[in-house]
């Protein structure tokens, strides 16, 4: 048998320029784009939906407590990075949305990773539907254990998965919305089908947190399952609460149990307490401007419709996300950099991280988008198109 001659250090890492033109020829190469301290640009491509991340009362409270408490937490939760500002923040996310408890990890993907690892095991079988957001479809391949990936928002198939599994115990795993056309998840029909065959309902809440619900407290709150024993949320607190974070909402067994067993919580740095004073005070504005989801939804729709009336195919928004498809992935690169060079900041999605393989534009408003913004947006990605794109 011929063996193949080691590479010298030089060569080690060759194959990477074998898969960057790989990339390249697919459409897919990607690049940083760092931003200055202020920007003209218009932002959709950002994910801060009330609009909250430089507002004074929420960026003062962070410069505040990195003053009181330092620039990092120091450790891990269980160590050292616990502070007062924790256990607020997570006392009053749980009050908040309905639940019994929450456990603040140091991102939302933390928190999915945590969630779904901690939930599931050799005794479990994970039913998740196929557009579930990538940090949970990591959860999933981590958690070691049978996992049935169902077609889109079919209730049935996973009524199906769970009737016919081989494992005693079941954790069903969705998002509530959808973080590529911004499309509900049917939350109290999966909850059915839970309680039917012994399931738990595990549900990322991101897209809905601060935006759907009875003053933004969420998909779940909306869908009725706030604080039931069967179900447990994550959020972000980097999106509708303009900070930086996650956290796992749920019943108290849940949350002392994720903090006794969930890797990316008991071996991660804690969250830093700046973040965790952003997030709270971020909170304290969506509690005395209950009005700012309903902006989010309103101006998602009107963008939406008018996007649609100019000729292009654009998915309906339930919450703040959107999306306008492109003709090809490199299509969707060329068109989203012609919206910026017009000073219009739009995301692009492209396979692999779209699971249905169609390139898009990826869209996110804002509740301080004002009528003239939504006009501006909709000049821009409508005659910056490309061939193609037109329904």
């Amino acid at each position: 048998m011929n063996v193949p001659a080691s590479p010298s250090p030089e060569q080690v890492f060759d194959w990477l320029d074998t898969a960057a033109e790989k990339r390249a020829a697919a459409g897919l190469t990607s690049r940083l784009r760092p931003r200055g301290a202020s920007s003209t640009e218009l932002d959709l491509a950002g994910n801060d939906y009330l609009g909250l991340a430089r507002d004074k009362r929420v960026a003062g409270a962070a410069a505040a407590a990195a003053l009181r408490w330092g620039a990092g937490a120091t450790g891990s939760r269980l160590v050292t990075g616990s502070t007062e500002l924790h256990a607020e923040l997570e006392y009053e996310l749980a009050r908040f949305c309905g639940a019994q408890a929450a456990l603040v990890f140091s991102s939302g993907f933390t928190a999915n990773l945590g969630a779904v690892t901690a939930l599931s095991g050799a005794e479990s079988a994970i039913v998740s539907d196929k557009y579930i957001h990538t940090s949970l479809v990591e959860g999933c391949r981590l958690s070691r254990t049978d996992v049935a990936a169902i077609n889109h928002c079919e209730p049935a198939a996973i009524k199906h998965a769970l009737a016919t599994r081989r494992k005693p115990r079941a954790l069903v795993v969705t998002d509530s919305v959808f973080s590529v056309d911004g499309d509900l998840a049917p939350l109290a029909e999966l909850s059915r089908v839970c309680r039917e065959h012994g399931a738990a309902l595990l549900v990322d809440d991101a897209h809905g947190f601060g935006v759907l619900g009875d003053g933004g407290r969420g998909a779940v709150h909306a869908a009725g399952l706030a604080g039931a024993p069967d179900v447990v949320t994550t959020i972000t607190l980097s999106k509708s609460l303009g900070a930086q974070g996650g956290a796992v909402l749920g019943p108290r067994r849940v949350i002392r149990h994720l903090a006794e067993t969930a890797r990316s919580f008991i071996f991660d740095t804690a969250l830093a307490p700046a973040s965790a004073a952003a997030a709270l005070a971020a909170l304290g504005v969506l509690k005395s401007e209950p009005g700012l989801p309903e902006k989010v939804v309103t101006n998602a729709v009107t963008l939406s419709t008018q996007l649609r009336a100019a000729g292009l195919r654009v998915s309906t928004p339930e919450a703040a996300v959107l999306s306008v498809r492109a003709p090809s992935a490199e299509s969707a690169v060329e068109w989203a950099a012609r919206c910026a060079e017009q000073g219009v900041r739009v995301g692009c999605s492209r396979p692999p991280s779209v699971p249905d393989g169609v390139s898009r534009l990826r869209l996110t408003v804002r509740a301080d988008l004002t009528e003239s913004d939504v006009d501006t947006a909709v000049k821009v990605i409508s005659e910056s198109a490309p061939a193609g794109a037109a329904s």
